[in-house]
C-alpha cells in the first residue's frame, strides 16, 4: 500500500471511529443524573456535551469524506 493510500485509509478509520464512539458516549451523558434538572429541563452539562459531540460527530464524518476523496482520486 502507497502512503497516499496508507494514509486516506487512516482518515476513513478515524472518521468511522469517532461516529461510532461519539453517540455511545452522549447516551451515557443523557443517562447521567446531572443532565437534567429537577423539574426535568436540560441542564448545562447536556446542553454542553451535545454540541461537543455533534461537533466530533460532524468531524469525524468531513474526515471520513476526506479519506474517501484521497482514495478516489
Amino acid at each position: 500500500m502507497q502512503l497516499p493510500a496508507f494514509l486516506a485509509f487512516v482518515l476513513i478509520v478515524s472518521g468511522i471511529w469517532s461516529l461510532v464512539v461519539w453517540p455511545q458516549f452522549l447516551r451515557r451523558v443523557m443517562k447521567d443524573p446531572r443532565a437534567r434538572d429537577a423539574n426535568g429541563k436540560a441542564t448545562r452539562f447536556l446542553t454542553v456535551h451535545v454540541v461537543l459531540v455533534s461537533i466530533s460527530m460532524v468531524l469525524g464524518a468531513a474526515t471520513a469524506a476526506i479519506g474517501i476523496a484521497g482514495l478516489v482520486s
